[in-house]
């Protein structure tokens, strides 16, 4: 069964960096793309950024420039590099493959305020 575990969430001033690692079990990690998802409080979740199985990556406009998203297939893991944090993105983060798994995992809260 597969399963994602997130962490590496916080509370982080305005402007500042976090770094977040997912662990997925299984073994369609490698052959599958992999994505962060993000859920503020109120509103549905929407996708942050993904990255194939082959390295290439895409950005929603809103994190463009400043989150960047990789993976270690060998680790099964992936990351999302978060700078120049502002308020507005925090939210519960949660990665998945494209198209998404169930269950999904409990996800990390990243919180932006001063």
């Amino acid at each position: 069964q597969v399963q994602f575990v997130e962490s590496g969430g916080g509370l982080v001033q305005p402007g500042g960096s976090l770094k977040l690692s997912c662990a997925a079990s299984g073994s369609m990690f490698g052959s599958r793309a992999m994505t962060w998802y993000r859920q503020a409080p109120g509103k549905q979740r929407e996708m942050v950024a993904i990255i194939s199985s082959s390295g290439s990556t895409t950005y929603v406009d809103l994190v463009k420039g400043r989150f960047t998203i990789s993976r270690d297939s060998a680790k099964n893991t992936a990351y999302l590099q978060m700078g120049s944090l502002k308020p507005e993105d925090t939210a519960v983060y949660y990665c998945n493959t494209f198209p998404p798994m169930t269950p999904w995992g409990q996800g990390t809260q990243v919180t932006v305020s001063s």
